[in-house]
Parts: structure tokens; sequence; C-alpha cells
């Protein structure tokens, strides 16, 4: 029997850290009370919940799930962070109760469930967030969570605050991407004079063979974001290597084949064989304005996929009941310690309410 069948038969596994199995059924139904029976007792549960009529991956970390709950939503679409969210964000356990969640046409929901040939939008995966936190406010008794998203999950998160304000306490926006125009033309502008300023005369030429956004061939995307990358590496700190090797569980050949699968597959959904994929559709300074919960955004100074001068824009324009820029030196779009941290001070000063 091959792996994914045996983790089919397990179903949804959650174990509490006293070791009493909690659940063995494939799936695991809305529950009708909070599993958090008393003070002080820890959750860690993993496995597959039913989100718009797909069984989706999601884990549940805590040593006390009493703690404030952190629903985190990760960038690609295609790159879940539950791979490499003990590396990343493990020391929070003690503080937060934290979710992760392999989105729909990801990670292990891809394996579970491949999506085919239907199509990723901006509003059916809100709707699936929208639904998770509904989820999870009721298993945790919890009357709201912290919503984090990062890169492509930035976008996702300012819809699902703009759809259910009342599930969040606040929205944390990480390396937060705006607009299908001004993101990408921004992003091509300032690294090319990076290029030109440096005598790079291989990127400059590669860059100008491509031409400025909008594009149509998908490969073009590619081809900036390996310039981005070479130049974020020469003014950011690098994330520690052991960040990125995938956790026990994960790093099985059956587990690399459907996260890769489920990369391309998302990859080329998120941009489109012709510049017509779901990032066409956005421009949140015109789709989302205005927030009835506090903003925060958090944003490497040195991110030249998500500029922070686009960010500041959207910012500045719009109205939130609080709302704060917190520029984080030394840091690209992709996570590092520097990024990690300020993440955690913000959540931990701003975005939760005051202890009573």
């Amino acid at each position: 029997m091959s792996e994914r069948k045996v983790s089919a038969a397990a179903g949804f596994r959650a174990v509490a850290m006293a070791g009493a199995l909690l659940a063995g059924a494939p799936v695991l139904a809305a529950p009708s009370a909070s599993i958090c029976a008393s003070a002080g007792q820890a959750v860690r549960e993993e496995g597959f919940v039913p989100l718009g009529g797909v069984e989706q991956w999601v884990t549940v970390k805590g040593a006390d799930c009493a703690n404030p709950v952190i629903l985190f939503l990760h960038g690609g679409p295609g790159n879940p962070l539950s791979p490499y969210a003990d590396a990343l964000y493990g020391a929070w356990e003690k503080d937060y109760t934290l979710v992760q969640w392999d989105q729909r046409g990801a990670g292990r929901t891809f394996g579970r469930s491949p999506p085919g040939e239907s199509a990723l939008t901006v509003e059916r995966m809100a709707a699936d967030g929208v639904e998770l936190a509904r989820y999870v406010t009721r298993r945790l008794g919890a009357k709201k969570v912290v919503l984090l998203g990062g890169s492509w999950g930035s976008i996702l998160g300012v819809h699902m605050a703009k759809a259910r304000p009342d599930l969040f306490h606040a929205y944390v926006g990480v390396s937060q991407v705006v607009s299908y125009r001004e993101n990408p033309a921004t992003s091509y502008a300032k690294v090319s004079a990076l290029a030109k300023a440096a005598g790079d005369e291989k990127t400059v030429s590669t860059l100008a063979g491509i031409g400025p956004p909008p594009w149509e061939n998908p490969r073009h995307f590619g081809i900036l974001r390996r310039a981005t990358r070479a130049y974020e590496a020469k003014s950011s700190a690098p994330a520690p290597k052991a960040w990125w090797a995938p956790a026990p569980g994960y790093d099985t050949r059956e587990r690399l084949a459907e996260a890769e699968e489920g990369e391309d597959y998302s990859y080329l959904q998120f941009v489109g064989r012709k510049g017509d994929g779901l990032y066409s559709k956005v421009d949140l300074a015109k789709q989302v304005p205005a927030f009835a919960i506090p903003v925060f955004l958090v944003h490497g100074a040195e991110d030249l996929v998500a500029t922070p001068e686009v960010a500041k824009r959207y910012f500045d324009g719009i109205t939130a009941p609080r709302k704060e820029f917190v520029l984080v030196p030394q840091a690209g779009h992709d996570p590092n310690p520097a990024l990690i941290e300020a993440q955690r001070r913000v959540v931990k000063q701003l975005a939760l309410p005051p202890a009573r």
C-alpha cells in the first residue's frame, strides 16, 4: 500500500500532547464544540478538512489551545509553508496556536484532491480560507484569529479580511502584493536599473530580451524572479539553509512529487498561459480600499518582487481602524530571520487586543 493510500485510510490524525488519539476518520467533520477542555491543554493536529467541497490539508499546533490563534496563508499560490513551518515558526508555539493550510491546488491538498483542469480563482480560495477560519474558531473555541498572509497569501488575506472581518483580530500582510500592473512593472524597472548600475550585461540583456510587462509568455515571470532573487541576495541577509529542508513526513518521494506538481499547476493558474491567470485580475487599490479591522504590513526594504514603494502607496490609500507599515532592513521578499522576527513583534505588540 502506498504512503498516500495509508494516509487516506488513516484520515485526520489528531493527537493531543497527552497522547490520546483524538480522531481517526478520513475527514474530521466540523466540531460542534471546542476541543479545548481545559487551560494549558496542548494541541497538535494534522489532517484533511473539507473546504469548499475539497479535502484540504491543515495542521494545528500549539502549547496551549487557549493561546491566541494565527492562521497563516502561504505564498505561491503553490508554495505551502507546512513542510517548513516548524523551522520558521516553531518557537512561536509556546505563545500562539499556529494553523497552517495547504491551499487548493498546493502541497498535500493537491495530492489528495488534484484539481484537474478546473481554474483557481481568488474568490474561490478566499471562500475556502473563510470557511477554514470559521472551522478553526469553533474547533479551538476562539472568537477570532489573527490573519497572516505573505506574498500571494497577502492577496488572499486582503480578500478574506474584506469578506468576514468579524472572524479576525487583525490582518498582517507580509511582502504585500497589490497589483498585476504595478508590481511586475516596478520590479522589472528596479532590477533593470540595478543590473545596469552593476555593469551586469547578462541580466540587462536577458531582461531587455523579454521586454517590460505585461507579458503573455508565462516563462517571463520566472526569468524576472530569478533576477530579483540574485539582486536581493546582494542586499539582504540569507535565511538559514536548514529552514528549507522539508520536515519529516514531507520529505518522502511521494510528498515531494505532489508538492512539485502542485507548484507547477498553481504557477500556471497564477500567471496564465497568455498573461490571463488569476494574477491578472488583482488590483487591491480598487478592490479593497477599506478595512473594518486593523491592518499591519511588514515589508522587506530590499523586496524586489513586491517593492516597498508599491505596498506603501496601497497602505497610504487604505482606511482601517488602525494601520501601521513596518519596513524591515536587510530583508527581501522571502523569509529571513529579520522578517520573521518583525512579524512576531507585530503580532505580539499590535495585532492582538490587550489581555484583560
